[in-house]
């Protein structure tokens, strides 16, 4: 038949009832492929096995297995409460974490926010500068003023562009700044930087005009072109991109000025949920001493030893109590209190020697048998 109508396929079909231990098993071989297919995968987010997640409709998870054959649903009870504190202790874990990434980078963006801020307020200040020194010929363009340093007519362009290139060529500053010349009462400094081409490790000098603070402004990153009359114009290029500084770190204040306040409500926030925490993990706990008195119950005899022990403690307190009230008083009957006292410990110590002959008196030596 299977041949004819089925392909020559068979179905396999594994019957099992419902919350009892075939079910349970069922699902304990189900866990078990599941972890084995996470640590092949190397899912390490989802290597976890929740022995808790089944319900009724899918089957019995240990913890209710062992409640319905214990006949004890606090087993399973305290099943449910260790999921509920394993889901808020995560809870709280992930808000932690999250708390501290906001504080971390809170720090971050108030340090953004006062280094744009002295750059917005230096770079003003140098455009000020600027605009008060800068002479401008008829058509309203800027006039280029260069001084160099080892060049006296400073209005030949020529001499300048030469001085310049012999400069970008030539000069070596180890990585450090070192002036060479001034325009409208700024600093030109160059800087000899290595870089890597062609796998060849060599030096490049960059040039730069200094503001009255600490900017370094630029034009065509720092290189020299090889137009001599475009070479000279580079650093006045560097001083007219003054505004477009401004504007750059005043949009990066702004979008920082925006983020800090939702990374302080997140570093200030309290976890809104850790009374319930503690109130879950006080019912756990006290399940946890009575599931300990179900398994192993006080006896009898360890009950009654412990209150003969108290009442033994008891007498003796009495005792040395009216023994110290005696002697505090002393009335002339102390001395026969202490005759009486002597004549019960003669009478009770004979019944210990009695006790001592009988145990001698039972003793027999038996002859050696002779072989």
């Amino acid at each position: 038949i299977a041949k004819e109508f089925a392909d020559n396929k068979v179905d396999v079909i594994i019957y099992a009832v419902e919350r009892s231990l075939d079910s349970y098993k069922f699902n304990l071989l189900h866990n078990k492929q599941l972890f084995i297919n996470q640590l092949k995968s190397n899912t390490l987010g989802a290597r976890t096995i929740d022995e808790g997640s089944m319900d009724e409709d899918s089957g019995m998870n240990f913890s209710e297995y062992v409640a319905v054959l214990s006949g004890n649903t606090d087993l399973l009870e305290k099943a449910k409460l260790d999921k509920k504190i394993t889901a808020l202790e995560s809870e709280r874990k992930n808000f932690m974490k999250e708390r501290d990434s906001a504080s971390g980078k809170l720090c971050e963006l108030q340090h953004a926010v006062d280094f744009h801020s002295s750059r917005v307020a230096e770079a003003q200040n140098d455009l000020a500068q600027f605009e008060k020194r800068v002479v401008r010929d008829g058509e309203g363009n800027a006039v280029n003023k260069l001084d160099i340093n080892g060049v006296s007519d400073s209005s030949d362009m020529k001499a300048v562009a030469a001085r310049l290139q012999e400069i970008a060529e030539k000069a070596r500053t180890e990585g450090e700044h070192h002036k060479i010349g001034t325009i409208y009462g700024f600093d030109i400094l160059v800087k000899t930087e290595s870089s890597t081409k062609d796998l060849f490790q060599g030096s490049v000098n960059r040039f730069f005009v200094k503001g009255e603070g600490n900017i370094l402004y630029t034009h065509n990153n720092g290189k020299l072109a090889n137009d001599p009359k475009l070479a000279c114009q580079n650093f006045l290029s560097a001083l007219e991109r003054i505004p477009k500084v401004i504007a750059t770190h005043e949009k990066e204040l702004a979008k920082a000025t925006k983020d800090i306040d939702v990374y302080k409500a997140i570093s200030t926030g309290v976890w809104n949920k850790e009374d319930e925490l503690r109130s879950i993990k006080a019912q756990a706990a006290e399940l946890d001493r009575k599931i300990a008195l179900t398994l192993n119950p006080p006896s009898e005899e360890n009950v009654a030893k412990e209150g003969q022990q108290t009442r033994n403690t008891q007498e003796q307190s009495k005792q040395h109590q009216s023994i110290g009230n005696g002697n505090t008083a002393g009335s002339p009957l102390d001395t026969s209190k202490t005759f009486k006292s002597a004549s019960t410990y003669a009478q009770t110590s004979t019944p210990q020697k009695e006790e001592k002959l009988d145990i001698m008196s039972k003793v027999v030596f038996s002859r050696p048998k002779m072989r």
